[in-house]
């Protein structure tokens, strides 16, 4: 059989969204998996990993400030040749959507001139204009008109584990426009555990179901548990974290003393940003 020939391979690029409070070994197998998975298809080349963790005004509670989480994050990875922090979505002053990140990624890849990318993520994010000003500009499905030796730019996919994908469900979280566009245009790669539900769950959605061809499932063999609530809950009680977090990650927390009953209760009783913008929007 002759070889695939590489460059015909559709380069992929794997974004992370979520609070990572701290970030966890999860978190970063779950990069380990998708890239398995992308590779053995033999269809995609995965190129690069990026977490974004979200904004303090997201307001979740117990999160701590973006300046520590995103410090983790990056001594996490800091040997890793293929995953890197970006703090964009966090250095900003509002919650943003996760479909704006998503949008803002796909642009830097279209023009990786830093001056350009952040002026050029902002004109997308307008509502009901982005399709009159730039036409499916990142719509992946174009690639198919193109010369198949020119390499075309890579899909940005947002990674997530099945409770995010299963967050969809919950009233005035996600923007029914924002899912769409997210599953139409870019793609999900959701890591579920095997015999997980995530499969009746898009069966039971109109959308997720019209889009599950881009929808990629990753089935997590090795079951894998941590979760940062359960990390912050070892830290208030004393408990130890090792081998559950990287080293580096640990460390960090008990240099800054981190977590404790008190960081937890932060943002206790204040609604979620994106309950709050919805809430107010479907209001107007």
């Amino acid at each position: 059989m002759a070889m695939e020939d590489p460059d015909k391979k559709t380069e992929v690029v794997l974004l992370a969204c979520g609070s990572f409070n701290p970030i966890t070994n999860m978190h970063l197998r779950l990069f380990e998996l998708a890239k398995d998975y992308f590779h053995e298809t033999g269809k995609y080349k995965v190129i690069k990993g990026i977490i974004s963790p979200v904004g303090d005004a997201y307001k979740k509670k117990g999160l701590i400030s973006a300046n520590h989480r995103v410090t983790m994050a990056k001594l996490a990875t800091k040997n890793s040749d293929w995953v890197e922090v970006d703090d964009w979505e966090s250095s900003q002053s509002e919650w943003l959507e996760t479909l704006k990140v998503l949008r803002y990624h796909h642009q830097k890849l279209l023009c990786p001139d830093p001056t350009n990318s952040l002026q050029n993520a902002i004109p997308l994010t307008k509502p009901g204009r982005k399709r009159k000003q730039e036409p499916n500009r990142h719509d992946p499905v174009k690639k198919k008109n193109q010369n198949p030796d020119i390499k075309s730019v890579p899909q940005v996919k947002l990674l997530c584990g099945s409770d995010m994908l299963e967050s969809f469900g919950i009233p005035n979280l996600w923007k029914l426009e924002d899912i769409t566009e997210i599953v139409e245009n870019h793609g999900l790669v959701c890591i579920s555990r095997a015999g997980n539900s995530v499969q009746k769950f898009i069966y039971e959605s109109d959308i997720l179901w019209r889009h599950k061809n881009n929808i990629h499932l990753v089935e997590e063999w090795i079951a894998n548990d941590i979760s940062s609530t359960k990390i912050r809950r070892a830290l208030r009680r004393g408990q130890s974290i090792r081998y559950l977090v990287p080293d580096v990650v640990q460390a960090y927390i008990e240099k800054n003393n981190l977590y404790s009953p008190e960081s937890e209760d932060r943002n206790a009783g204040v609604v979620l940003a994106p309950l709050q913008k919805h809430a107010s929007d479907s209001k107007n």
